[in-house]
């Protein structure tokens, strides 16, 4: 396409759009939602200090977070070494947010159009300028704080791909805010008490305002669908959504940056390895025990609110993505 700036990709999409005549009220708890958005917004521009030094020996992300913290790779590093490997980790990590947060830029557009009522519309509207301006505030903090980007993992392009370009909204809906979001926020938390950075944190804990609005809308909007599903269309979305999670709570592996740090592919390798014994063994990093716990409990909890939490769904969450159903069930 001529004018599309480099790395740019095109995925083709067909969605009707629906021109409402009435705009009358017709969803209180959704209209609640979008007076919150209208009140709660805020801009990355002004309400963040960017004037703040970092200190760049000291890292952005906490090091625990990192695959290979406490191994013989790390112990073989440096002071400065380990610095390194903290800020290549931290873009590869903050990119992949700064992607998502893209993607769903676009998603909530389309949302915009394809929605059935006028609350669900404008609630999306606010939505898209939420989205947008965490776009803003990664690309930012990437380019003036961390001075790298990497490309989108394999595992956010195909799900951005498969739900811009289905048509139904509430693929749409599951794709964005019960799979993609869930991952999210729960890394959002994680970085807002746990990052180096007072600013990360800040920007961080200023997203999971909005986050939590997002959340709401799912949670608002998808039951009554959900209850109206044929038993073909709840095995399609039952799939689908098992089939995504699996992929997004693997959470991709952070190829480029050990390349980028000199790893050779023996070595990363060996670290991919590592980082799946200790999914497998149950990690000892306290960051990861909770951030793994906070994800499990939020994704029960959410399919349990929006009616898609059936016996065959929570087999699949058992046996395929090793969640505790039952424990997090309770806690719900």
């Amino acid at each position: 396409m001529v004018g599309m700036p480099e790395g740019s990709r095109v995925i083709h999409a067909e969605n009707d759009s629906i021109y409402l005549r009435h705009h009358d009220v017709e969803a209180p708890d959704l209209h609640r939602l979008y007076e919150n958005a209208k009140r709660d917004q805020w801009n990355v521009s002004t309400d963040i200090d960017w004037s703040q030094k970092i200190d760049l020996d000291q890292g952005f992300m906490a090091d625990e977070l990192i695959d290979i913290y406490d191994t013989t790779f790390w112990h073989k590093m440096n002071s400065k070494e380990k610095a390194e490997m903290n800020r290549l980790f931290s873009a590869w990590r903050l990119s992949q947010l700064m992607h998502g947060e893209h993607g769903a830029v676009l998603v909530c557009g389309q949302l915009a159009n394809v929605l059935p009522d006028a609350d669900t519309k404008f609630f999306m509207a606010t939505q898209v300028m939420d989205e947008a301006r965490h776009n803003e505030f990664f690309q930012r903090y990437m380019s003036e704080r961390v001075g790298k980007t990497y490309d989108q993992a394999d595992t956010g392009r195909e799900l951005f791909d498969f739900i811009l370009s289905d048509p139904r909204w509430y693929i749409k809906t599951i794709g964005l805010q019960l799979i993609g979001e869930t991952f999210a926020v729960a890394l959002f938390k994680m970085l807002a008490d746990t990052a180096k950075d007072e600013l990360l944190r800040y920007g961080c804990k200023k997203i999971l305002q909005d986050e939590a609005r997002h959340m709401g809308f799912g949670m608002l909007s998808l039951p009554q669908q959900v209850a109206q599903m044929s038993p073909e269309e709840r095995a399609e979305v039952e799939d689908f959504t098992v089939y995504f999670l699996r992929s997004t709570l693997s959470g991709g592996f952070p190829t480029e940056a050990y390349l980028d740090m000199g790893f050779n592919k023996a070595e990363i390798n060996e670290i991919r390895d590592l980082r799946r014994q200790k999914a497998i063994g149950g990690d000892v990093a306290m960051f990861r025990q909770l951030f793994k716990r906070d994800i499990h409990s939020t994704l029960v909890n959410n399919l349990h609110r929006c009616g898609i939490l059936s016996e065959t769904m929570k087999g699949k969450l058992e046996t395929e993505l090793r969640v505790n159903v039952s424990e997090h069930l309770n806690a719900c």
